[in-house]
């Protein structure tokens, strides 16, 4: 008998900071790559498709994304231009001081 069969490898590519297309929403977005092997008796032997997505942390939303555009977050995000919008919407006003116990 041959046992033979498929399996899903998930690594972490990246984790940046976007403003969500679902939720609206300044959060983190994983970028996810998902890798399916042939698998015999248990053992992967080799890929059979690969795809990448990410995934909004807030509200669970996920988008399929190409290598290329893959390639061009991961390369943009060093850049603090590139970063620098999401992080300005993420900013909250400063609370106003709390007096203490008395």
């Amino acid at each position: 008998m041959i046992i033979f069969g498929f399996r899903s490898f998930v690594k972490q590519l990246a984790m940046l900071m976007f403003v969500c297309s679902r939720c609206h929403n300044p959060a983190a977005h994983r970028v996810l790559q998902v890798t399916r092997m042939f698998t015999l008796f248990f053992i992967p032997l080799f890929p059979v498709s690969r795809s990448r997505h990410m995934t909004c942390t807030f509200c669970g939303a996920g988008t399929r994304l190409t290598k290329a555009q893959t390639d061009q977050m991961i390369a943009g995000a060093g850049e603090p231009s590139a970063v620098q919008p999401a992080a300005q919407a993420a900013q909250l006003p400063p609370a106003p001081p709390t007096a203490p116990p008395a």
